[in-house]
C-alpha cells in the first residue's frame, strides 16, 4: 500500500524570519552596498519584510546602515551594506596527501591559507593530527581566533549524503582518529560541515571558476582517482545516501576499467616506458633514477618527447570515454577537469574533443579548472558561507544548529 504523500512542514514565523534574513543576507553578500529599494527588487520581500529584518540584522551586527547621502527630492533611501568582518569562515580541503585551509571573511575572500603534507603519515592519529596543526597554522596566520570563526566546510573524499553524514563503514572514516567532524568541533569549537570533496570543487567552480552562470554542471576531480559533483538546475545531487557522482562505474565501461586518474595514469605509465631499455624517451633523464611524475610526462611532451606524446594520446582517448559516459547520463552544458593535474591536462582538449565527438552528436563543452590545487577549499568556503547565510540568526544569538 502506497504511503501517503508527507506533510509539508508549518512555517511559522520564526521559520519565515530565518528564511527571510537568509534572503537578504544572500543579496548584501553579493553586492557591495544596496538600497532597501533594490532589496525588495532583489527578493520579493514587502518593503515592509525588508526594512524589518535589516533592522533585525542591524542589531545583531550583520549589516550596516551607511548615510543616505543627499537627495534633493523626497526622503532619501535606507542604504544597507553587509558586515564581512561580522566572522570568518573555514575551508578545508582534506585529500589523501595534503590538507589545505583557506580562511576567508564574509564576502568569500581568502585572508590567509595553508597546506601540509600528510606524506609519511602512517596512524589515525597523525592524520587527524595534520588536519589539526593546518588550522592553527591557518589562523594564526590570519590573526583569527577560534571564536570568530562561525564554521568550517569540510571536503572529504567520501560519499556524504545531504545531512552531511558519511557512511559509518567507509574507508575514509578509518584513516582518522574518531569522527573527525566531531574531533574538531571539540579541538576548536566551532561547527563543522562535511562534503564530498568532488561536490565542493563543483560549488567553486560554480561560485569563482570556470561554470560561473552554469547550473548544469559536470566537475570532474581527475588526480589519481576520477570523482565527480553534479550539478542540475544549479543544485547539487547527491542521492539517496551520497553516491551521487561516484565513478566506480568506470570498472564497466570498455576502455576505461578502473577509477585510475589522469596523474596516475600518466605517471605509472611513463614509470613503465623508463622501465623498458629498449625506449628513447627524455623522461628517464627528468625521472634521473626516481619514480616518473605527472608532471614530467607533460613537460616532456610540451618538449616533443613522441614517448609522452604517445601516453597523452592514450590519456586523452581513455578520459574521453569517462567524460562521454557521463555526459551521456546527466547531459551537461559543461564538464570541468578540477584537480592539481587542471593546467597541464589543457593540452588534452583538442584530442577530448576529437574524441568526444565520436561518441556522441551532442558533447558538453569542455573546460580545465582556473582554481588549481584550491578548488575543494574555495568550494569548501561557499559551502560555510551558505550556512552562515542561512542560519546567521541563529549564529548571531549563539545558537549554533548541530
Amino acid at each position: 500500500m502506497a504511503k501517503p504523500p508527507a506533510t509539508p512542514p508549518t512555517a511559522t514565523p520564526t521559520m519565515l524570519r530565518r528564511v527571510n534574513a537568509g534572503k537578504v543576507l544572500g543579496v548584501l553578500t553579493r553586492a557591495r552596498v544596496m538600497t532597501g529599494t533594490g532589496l525588495i527588487e532583489a527578493t520579493g520581500l514587502t518593503r515592509a519584510t525588508v526594512h524589518a529584518v535589516c533592522n533585525d540584522l542591524i542589531s545583531m551586527g550583520w549589516v550596516v546602515e551607511l548615510d543616505p547621502g543627499r537627495t534633493s527630492v523626497g526622503r532619501p533611501s535606507r542604504r544597507f551594506e553587509y558586515n564581512n568582518n561580522a566572522g570568518y569562515v573555514l575551508g578545508i580541503d582534506i585529500g589523501a596527501s595534503k590538507t589545505t585551509v583557506l580562511v576567508s571573511d564574509l564576502r568569500g575572500e581568502t585572508v590567509a591559507k595553508a597546506g601540509r603534507s600528510a606524506a609519511g603519515v602512517k596512524t589515525p592519529v597523525e592524520r587527524t593530527e595534520i588536519v589539526h596543526e593546518t588550522v592553527i597554522e591557518a589562523l594564526a596566520s590570519a590573526e583569527v581566533s577560534n571564536e570568530q570563526v562561525l564554521v568550517a566546510g569540510v571536503g572529504v573524499a567520501a560519499p556524504v549524503d545531504r545531512e552531511g553524514n558519511i557512511l559509518v563503514d567507509d574507508e575514509f572514516w578509518r584513516r582518522f582518529d574518531g569522527d573527525l567532524a566531531k574531533r574538531l568541533t571539540e579541538l576548536h569549537g566551532w561547527p563543522v560541515l562535511l562534503e564530498n570533496d568532488a561536490n565542493l570543487a563543483t560549488l567553486g567552480e560554480h561560485w569563482r571558476g570556470e561554470a560561473r552562470n552554469i547550473d548544469d554542471l559536470v566537475v570532474l576531480l581527475a588526480g589519481e582517482r576520477f570523482g565527480s559533483g553534479l550539478m542540475d538546475s544549479g543544485r547539487l545531487l547527491h542521492g539517496s545516501r551520497g553516491g551521487a557522482g561516484e565513478m566506480v562505474f568506470l570498472k564497466l565501461i570498455e576502455g576505461v576499467g578502473d577509477t585510475h586518474g589522469i596523474a596516475r595514469i600518466a605517471r605509472e605509465n611513463g614509470t613503465a616506458a623508463v622501465a623498458d631499455p629498449s625506449v628513447e624517451t627524455s623522461l628517464r633523464t627528468l625521472a634521473d633514477g626516481g619514480e616518473v611524475t605527472a608532471e614530467q610526462v607533460f613537460s616532456a611532451a610540451a618538449g616533443g618527447d613522441e614517448v609522452a606524446l604517445g601516453i597523452l594520446q592514450e590519456i586523452a582517448a581513455r578520459t574521453a570515454r569517462v567524460i562521454a559516459t557521463v555526459g551521456i547520463l546527466f547531459n551537461p552544458e559543461l564538464v570541468v577537469l578540477g584537480g592539481a593535474v587542471a593546467e597541464a591536462a589543457a593540452a588534452l582538449l583538442p584530442d577530448l574533443e576529437k574524441h568526444l565527438a565520436g561518441y556522441t552528436s551532442t558533447p558538453p563543452r569542455i573546460a580545465v579548472s582556473s582554481l588549481g590545487d584550491a578548488i575543494v577549499s574555495v568550494g569548501a568556503v561557499r559551502h560555510a558561507l551558505n550556512y552562515v547565510e542561512q542560519h546567521a540568526l541563529d549564529l548571531e544569538l549563539g545558537c549554533r544548529p548541530d
